[in-house]
């Protein structure tokens, strides 16, 4: 039956809106900082295993903060936590001036775990607070209303990543500075340096930004709800109520596994198509980009889709296309001809304007053979568009006074990405893998851990929709 209950009362439209901006400052982190996996393993001459650290240290950051930020928003108040969340940011994004002064990775790895900290808190707090903005009956939508903005974010995060940093990077070729680093590491160290610098000052201005932003929602005042007047932690307790809520425990395990795959798609599509198309990381990034644009136009549809359907049937359709779609990447490879006959079409329209770029970019997998597995990959992200914010609401239905620790639980669960990230990293390192009928690279081999996850998501998909259909029988 359609629901026609407010999204969001009147009287609770800005604060909601100051509110959703966070959800773009966020997405704009994420998405920056996914395309470093490859610029600092070209930059540094590191594996594909020590490169993904930067996942690793960047959702540990989430994994670890979430419930310190629970505990003191649930102490104070949501005001509090996204003020802490804010500095923490704005912290880590200009601890980036000191790390490339220093040329070290560890010390880039740091700022990336502070930024993140940050994060955390912001997704701790913002998450259950657009949640009762309003009539719980809504509540799931007002949701993937307010995350629609996040992917927003991101978008402009892959572009400052694409054409501020990617394209202004030295184009000399991985190999050739290895050759370079053995022969002559004076030229190596130059190019390094300038690479570095190119990373390094989009995040400071970031950080500056952030900081002003910390300073209006110091000034703004943000609507409380029934449960903040409770400032007992009452820790114990929260904690069996919640981990004997089957909703709630299984939403956690199914958003653990749902972000570790979001990261890896994004993450590794770069690896993907310079590996299997002899693709450049700009134009890479652009499929990135694309993968991104149907991430956000499917939340928009989606988040329609959920007045009509059951949000625990859709989840699973969505889950299950994703995991053929993954097959399809596994087996769907490409050759390296595809890199040369890109370049020729890019060549034809050279001084033809951005639109005519941007059409070879999405004619490409239509007419050059073997790009059939980069589509499959960029096409999981309209699947994956609906699973984040739904399996969050499914997960706090009904928690009350929990939610503040409840919603921990599930930002810490982003910390999956710390986890499986570094474990497709170090397959793209092994040998091409001998599947018996085919031997596979590596790469395209690695993308098992993605199938893995979406099963998973799929399955908690089907027994939301089972619990629903009996409890409404």
């Amino acid at each position: 039956m359609k629901n026609t209950k407010a999204l969001v009362p009147a009287a609770l439209i800005l604060p909601f809106m100051l509110v959703t901006f966070l959800f773009a400052a966020w997405g704009f982190a994420n998405d920056i900082s996914n395309p470093m996996v490859k610029a600092f393993k070209e930059i540094l001459l590191l594996s594909n295993f020590v490169s993904s650290l930067v996942q690793f240290a960047f959702y540990l950051g989430y994994m670890l903060m979430a419930f310190p930020a629970a505990f003191l928003i649930k102490r104070y108040s949501y005001k509090s936590g996204v003020l802490v969340g804010l500095a923490f940011y704005a912290a880590g994004c200009l601890l980036f001036i000191p790390s490339g002064l220093m040329m070290s990775f560890w010390a880039f790895l740091v700022a990336y775990l502070i930024l993140a900290s940050g994060l955390s808190f912001l997704e701790t707090c913002a998450n259950p607070l657009i949640l009762s903005m309003g009539p719980t009956e809504t509540a799931t939508r007002r949701l993937n209303f307010a995350q629609s903005f996040n992917p927003m974010g991101s978008l402009a995060g892959m572009f400052v990543a694409r054409n501020l940093i990617l394209a202004k990077m030295d184009t000399t070729p991985e190999e050739a500075r290895r050759i370079l680093h053995a022969e002559s590491p004076e030229a190596f160290t130059e190019i390094a340096k300038h690479d570095v610098s190119v990373i390094v000052w989009p995040y400071a201005i970031l950080g500056i930004v952030v900081l002003a932003f910390l300073v209006v929602f110091l000034l703004a005042r943000l609507p409380r709800n029934e449960h903040d007047d409770n400032k007992n932690l009452d820790i114990g307790p929260t904690f069996k109520r919640l981990f004997t809520n089957a909703h709630y425990v299984e939403g956690v395990v199914a958003q653990f596994f749902y972000v570790s795959v979001q990261i890896m798609c994004w993450t590794f599509i770069i690896q993907y198509a310079n590996r299997t198309l002899n693709l450049s990381n700009t134009d890479a990034q652009f499929y990135n980009i694309i993968a991104m644009v149907m991430f956000v136009s499917f939340r928009f549809i989606c988040t329609f889709l959920l007045k009509f359907f059951n949000s625990g049937a859709l989840l699973m359709t969505l889950a299950l296309v994703g995991g053929l779609l993954i097959l399809c990447t596994i087996f769907g490879g490409g050759n390296m001809d595809a890199g040369e006959q890109f370049a020729a079409m890019m060549a034809n329209v050279e001084g033809a304007g951005f639109l005519a770029k941007v059409g070879v970019y999405f004619s490409a997998p239509f007419v050059i053979p073997g790009m059939f597995g980069l589509v499959a990959l960029v096409m999981t992200s309209a699947c994956m568009s609906l699973m984040f914010p739904t399996i969050y609401g499914i997960a706090l239905r009904n928690v009350g006074g929990d939610a503040k620790i409840g919603a921990a639980g599930l930002v810490a669960a982003i910390g999956g990405a710390c986890i499986f990230t570094p474990i497709q990293g170090w397959i793209m390192d092994w040998a091409p893998v001998n599947l018996g009928f085919m031997v596979m690279d590596s790469v395209r081999f690695s993308f098992i851990v993605p199938l893995i996850c979406f099963v998973v998501v799929t399955t908690y998909g089907l027994r939301t929709f089972m619990r629903d259909k009996q409890a409404n029988s």
